[in-house]
């Protein structure tokens, strides 16, 4: 808070470094009996004092940096970020903001950082806690007290009465499929914008993938092309909850209930999503959750398979552990997977979890920080979210409106001189050689233009806003580009008919 850096300007140097010391920022700012601010002293400052003979008595005023650089209310971050390259000390990351009346209101921090990556981590919570704990404990394999209550307390959020945790989303997706007795000869309808674990689980289920375009607008399954493909053969769809924003469940379950036909959920991108105030994971027969380093909540590696139905639940738990009896140990009634989760990754799951609602915030948020900063540049477009829908914003997503997939691609290595990691958008799966080809245009037409840029839990307001002026700068400079290049093009035409 601004009120820890504030010093007035008849403080000692002796108080002047307490202030110092307990905000932990390496500075104060001096203000006279008016609250208006009259200069800024470090702790270098005062070291530098100290040994020039003045005493811990003397008063700050003795010792200001009077040429200092501040801000104004009205400044933006990307200004102030330019304050900071072209006028600051740069041992000084901090600029106190004034308003008109040069009262200081607050201040700004300056948070380099050299590289932008697309996801990391964040590990700020319980989480060496609990990892300790689990170790300790020396229940560090598939069973102990956090694989019970990461499964309890997930479940729970997604209002589903049972919760299985497994090694992995795409273990997830292919237990859910046996235990539902699909296999050899049945269909099961997948979205084209998907990443390969969604088609590849019905594969590893001997099963045949049918792969439908998605709607344009939320890059999910669309009904329609569902109610297109379906045939005698059909026995589930899997809607996948894209970059956090859930399917049309509504209409999903409708078109399944009207055909008898079983709904998976992928929400391995969308924890704690919504439909229409219901949570995703509950919407089907069984949803499924992946916990992998980059997704919104972490355990390393993990997933979770969420349910209502009791005997699909059991089901699940037993094939998910070598389908082994529970009542006769290593006695097998059928062919299982080692499908599970260790504790020491439940340890990591339940201390995430603990925070699930102030990384969703911070999701939303950041969300809203690059919409602000795109505001008015024609030709992005941010995620959707629609009327019925809780987008979580795995990812935030940016589509470059006529670009090309080759525009695209050079875009994200220009961003890429810059330090700024980003990703296209999944590639549509009936274009890998694996796979039927399949003629889905929205797919076709939304995956070329779209990539994702840094959404990680740490990244700050000014962070964001420096990633968005290089954006604008890049974006900028391609439309001008593109008009130079029609220009040589007319001039080329007009010279051949000369």
């Amino acid at each position: 808070m601004i009120k820890d850096l504030i010093c007035d300007y008849n403080n000692t140097l002796l108080e002047a470094m307490h202030i110092i010391n307990e905000n932990s920022m390496g500075v104060c700012f001096v203000v006279d009996e008016f609250n208006s601010l009259i200069g800024v002293a470090t702790d270098g400052d005062i070291r530098r004092a100290l040994l020039n003979h003045k005493g811990l008595d003397s008063t700050i005023v003795e010792i200001l940096i009077e040429n200092f650089v501040c801000g104004y209310e009205s400044d933006s971050s990307s200004f102030l970020i330019d304050k900071f390259n072209k006028d600051t000390d740069k041992n000084i990351n901090i600029i106190p903001i004034v308003d008109k009346n040069n009262k200081l209101v607050d201040y700004f921090k300056y948070s380099h950082q050299s590289h932008f990556p697309v996801a990391i981590p964040n590990l700020g919570g319980n989480e060496f806690k609990y990892l300790t704990d689990a170790f300790l404990s020396t229940w560090i394999s598939s069973t102990g007290s956090y694989i019970d209550k990461f499964e309890d307390s997930f479940s729970s959020y997604s209002d589903c009465k049972y919760g299985i945790t497994v090694s992995n989303g795409t273990v997830a997706l292919h237990v859910a499929l046996i235990a539902l007795g699909i296999g050899e000869g049945d269909e099961v309808i997948v979205p084209d914008l998907t990443f390969a674990a969604t088609i590849n689980a019905v594969l590893h289920a001997n099963a045949t993938p049918v792969i439908v375009d998605v709607e344009e607008s939320s890059w999910c399954i669309d009904p329609k092309e569902i109610k297109k493909a379906i045939t005698s053969k059909t026995k589930a769809i899997i809607p996948v909850h894209l970059y956090g924003h859930p399917a049309n469940m509504e209409e999903i379950n409708k078109i399944a209930k009207e055909n008898n036909l079983f709904v998976i959920e992928d929400a391995a991108e969308a924890h704690g999503a919504e439909v229409n105030g219901q949570k995703v994971g509950g919407l089907g027969d069984a949803g499924i959750f992946s916990f992998y380093g980059n997704k919104i909540m972490t355990s390393g590696e993990g997933g979770m398979i969420t349910t209502n139905n009791e005997k699909l639940y059991e089901k699940m738990k037993l094939l998910r552990d070598h389908a082994m009896s529970k009542d006769k140990r290593y006695w097998h009634t059928e062919v299982g997977f080692n499908y599970r989760m260790t504790n020491l990754q439940a340890a990591l799951g339940v201390a995430q979890f603990e925070r699930i609602d102030e990384i969703l915030a911070k999701k939303k948020k950041i969300f809203e920080w690059y919409q602000d900063a795109l505001k008015d540049i024609k030709g992005i477009k941010l995620n959707h979210q629609a009327s019925w829908a809780k987008n979580v914003y795995w990812m935030v997503c940016l589509e470059l409106d006529e670009y090309s997939e080759f525009q695209r691609d050079e875009f994200i290595q220009k961003l890429k001189t810059k330090n700024i990691d980003s990703r296209p958008y999944f590639y549509p799966v009936s274009d890998m050689p694996m796979y039927d080809n399949t003629n889905t245009s929205i797919t076709h037409k939304v995956y070329k233009k779209g990539l994702n840029v840094p959404s990680y839990f740490d990244i700050t307001k000014e962070q964001v806003e420096y990633v968005c002026t290089e954006i604008k700068k890049i974006f900028e400079n391609n439309i001008v580009e593109k008009i130079q290049d029609r220009d040589d093009n007319i001039k080329l035409m007009l010279g051949k008919k000369i």
